[in-house]
């Protein structure tokens, strides 16, 4: 699927990522952090790829039966941005003490099983991948 990517098409891409967990039987445990990993992600593309523009958001959805493993890939042509290689956030800090942000990539990072990203062709390809059955 291929949407504008805007904070208020979240609703349209989740319902889709939901209505495709249903459909293999997804655990709600699993649902939920790949709801949760997906929704981070998403958002990010709307509010940082396109600085002051819309742009697109591809969201591509697997399931790899024999293995019991779901990929959501997600697609910008926005500004090359590879949220892997950002600083963990340091939890052990109190809150005051804590930077802003980087709390969101860290909870995707230890919810899924494997995150993949490349940049090539001019876009970002972010791949989340969990064991679901």
């Amino acid at each position: 699927m291929t949407v504008a990517a805007t904070k208020e098409n979240w609703a349209v891409v989740m319902e889709a990522i939901e209505e495709f967990l249903d459909s293999i039987n997804c655990p709600l445990k699993a649902k939920f952090q790949i709801l949760t990993a997906s929704e981070e992600i998403y958002v990010n593309i709307a509010s940082y790829a396109y600085v002051g523009k819309t742009g697109e958001a591809d969201i591509e959805l697997g399931f790899d039966e024999a293995a019991g493993v779901v990929s959501i890939s997600f697609t910008d042509s926005g500004v090359p941005y590879n949220p892997l290689e950002k600083e963990d956030a340091d939890t052990t800090l109190s809150a005051e003490e804590r930077k802003i942000g980087g709390l969101g990539i860290l909870m995707v990072k230890k919810s899924m099983d494997d995150i993949k990203y490349e940049y090539s062709g001019g876009k970002n390809h972010l791949q989340l991948i969990k064991k679901c059955c």
